[in-house]
């Protein structure tokens, strides 16, 4: 999607040892930082709420919804999936094709486990779309529709955060395969932070999506 240069004149495969560890370093500081702005921590701060004790107690779109409303939420949404583009787009075209793929781990990272919320942070999903989305927008918009999908079909929202993440190294692997390693870790940490969601879907005690409300 980008060159292998970015419009900084940098190109870290043929750099020196140094500069590339430095130049990457810069990437992976600056992507996490971006990760690390929470958006419904915000939203819900200027209401006079903390979304952490409110509703499932998570800082993402789904819960922002049932607290705050859909306008509140489309925000959060958009801020969350803005940031893993900006993160991984920013880098591609600064700085070339090579430092991208930290940099769509590192903000999905800040989101997930953000040092200035105590490493706990949202799920990942709307920042891990737009970050997938920047490195290549067919498996963005892939591992999109098949969420899409599983919500529809089962009303589950986290069944189709679950769909997502399982689908995502099977795309990469078909459209991405030198970002494989990273689809995998990253949906594999997706997983992770839905175990509650995997036990209640088992459990049959999930709260289903009202499409009506």
């Amino acid at each position: 999607m980008y060159s292998n240069t970015g419009i900084l004149g940098f190109d870290v495969a043929q750099m020196q040892l140094g500069p590339a560890i430095g130049i990457t370093f810069l990437v992976i500081v600056i992507s996490y930082c971006l990760g690390m702005i929470s958006p419904a921590t915000m939203i819900a701060s200027s209401k006079g709420i903390d979304i952490r004790k409110e509703g499932s107690g998570n800082p993402g779109t789904t819960n922002t919804l049932r607290v705050m409303g859909k306008k509140a939420a489309l925000v959060v949404l958009l801020v969350d999936v803005f940031k893993g583009v900006i993160a991984v787009a920013a880098t591609g075209i600064l700085i070339g094709h090579n430092t991208e793929y930290v940099a769509a781990v590192c903000v999905f990272l800040g989101h997930v486990f953000p040092a200035n919320k105590k490493f706990n942070g949202g799920k990942g999903v709307a920042t891990a779309f737009g970050a997938l989305t920047a490195v290549n927008p067919g498996l963005g918009f892939g591992c999109l529709g098949i969420v899409v999908f599983a919500v529809l079909l089962t009303r589950y929202v986290s069944m189709g955060s679950v769909a997502g993440a399982i689908a995502c190294p099977v795309l990469t692997w078909l459209l991405v395969p030198d970002f494989i390693g990273e689809a995998i870790f990253m949906g594999l940490i997706v997983l992770l932070r839905h175990k509650d969601n995997i036990k209640r879907l088992a459990n049959h005690e999930e709260s289903k999506l009202s499409f009506k409300k």
